[in-house]
């Protein structure tokens, strides 16, 4: 089992942007903070990667992979090992996102 993510959770891009967290859960907490879920929005800041001189950051995280049996207000929960992908504002790829640290009391899968 997995730590589940919440919404002091730090995550960051592969380039490292930080990834901002906003969720609408208003349900069920984990260390004091909201658990997040697949369907919350995670914005990139701060990401620095560029294609040759032209800027082309991170903006948003995707995810493909939450938990596959957790889950509150109708979404899965997102654990450490769920799979995001950080993606530009024209949608394309850039990485997956990385876990830098999380609350430890709650695991999920």
């Amino acid at each position: 089992m997995a730590a589940l993510l919440n919404a002091s959770s730090q995550l960051m891009c592969p380039h490292g942007g930080q990834v901002n967290i906003i969720t609408s859960n208003t349900k069920s907490k984990a260390d004091g903070a909201f658990l997040v879920r697949s369907a919350d929005t995670f914005t990139i800041t701060g990401c620095p990667f560029a294609v040759g001189p032209t800027p082309h950051p991170c903006v948003q995280v995707n995810w493909v992979q939450p938990a596959a049996q957790s889950k509150s207000v109708q979404a899965f929960h997102l654990t450490e090992q769920s799979v995001g992908l950080c993606v530009a504002a024209d949608q394309a790829v850039q990485g997956t996102v990385m876990v830098v640290n999380t609350q430890r009391k709650v695991s999920g899968r």
